[in-house]
């Protein structure tokens, strides 16, 4: 049972949020993805042990356990970052992030670089206003850009549907058939037979979707708006790490972010996908990033 701690922030609400790893280690705050929650941290657990590594996972306002800010804007986010960090007590970080947690970790970079060593992405999300051709994007993604421009009615009650659906939790002996409905790579489906990946990706899904339909879709509505930043003013070190066989975000769009980071250094990793990437490589991007 993860031991759930809060931080009481400016404007009333609360943070939740948990650690793992070492006790006393480096600090790294840890961005989850989407639709996700603090749970997703645990793919990084073992690792951060070994290596020395305190890593913090907050749920983002309104996922979960943490208080929901409406109107809530990406370039928000560092504030309460630096809330949470001055509450545990340390001045500089590293940050850590995984898919849609992507846009959060380049807007702390961006907005407090003076307290932001440096920053690892992993199977990160891009900026989707940016993108010309969304043919790089997993089809699903593509339907939901459709329908935020166009019926944001029938995508929120998409949304809820997909909520009552995801916050089932789902007999373990099933779990080789979801993996089979959701038609993943093949690098993808082994990867996740980890009963500690498959818990860390899918029930930090489920108890996100669970607990805060609306925080979700908030969540998501603040990747389909400008982000308010570029990403060429990141002026922090980025490791970029990124499979090519990603399915959710291709190759080419790695590149594209990669490209337009002044300070980016790209490890693109034959062979991996959008999950099986952090899964497996988790204690080398954490190595990489607390180099820096």
């Amino acid at each position: 049972m993860e031991d759930c701690k809060f931080v009481q922030l400016k404007n009333g609400g609360e943070l939740a949020f948990v650690e793992y790893g070492s006790a006393i280690g480096t600090p790294v705050l840890f961005c989850h993805g989407w639709p996700s929650s603090r749970t997703m941290a645990q793919l990084t657990d073992a690792a951060a042990g070994e290596l020395g590594v305190k890593i913090i996972s907050p749920d983002r306002p309104g996922i979960r356990d943490s208080s929901f800010q409406s109107n809530r804007r990406l370039i928000d986010w560092p504030d309460v970052v630096e809330q949470l960090a001055d509450y545990l007590g340390f001045d500089r970080f590293r940050v850590l992030a995984i898919s849609g947690g992507a846009p959060y970790a380049y807007a702390t970079a961006w907005k407090i670089p003076d307290r932001v060593c440096a920053v690892a992405i992993a199977s990160g999300a891009p900026p989707i206003i940016d993108l010309r051709d969304h043919s790089g994007l997993l089809s699903l993604y593509r339907r939901l850009i459709w329908l935020y421009r166009h019926s944001r009615i029938t995508l929120q009650a998409f949304f809820y549907v997909t909520g009552m659906l995801a916050s089932i939790r789902p007999p373990e002996r099933l779990r080789p058939l979801i993996l089979k409905i959701l038609r993943l790579r093949p690098c993808d489906a082994t990867a996740l037979e980890d009963s500690v990946a498959f818990e860390a990706c899918f029930e930090s899904q489920r108890r996100a979707w669970r607990a805060s339909v609306k925080g979700l879709i908030h969540d998501a509505e603040i990747f389909g708006r400008p982000w308010g930043f570029r990403l060429e003013d990141v002026d922090v070190p980025v490791r970029l790490w990124h499979g090519t066989e990603d399915r959710a975000f291709s190759i080419d769009v790695a590149k594209y972010v990669a490209e337009r980071l002044p300070t980016c250094v790209p490890r693109f990793i034959e062979g991996e996908g959008h999950y099986s990437l952090p899964i497996r490589h988790i204690r080398e991007i954490l190595a990489d990033l607390i180099a820096v």
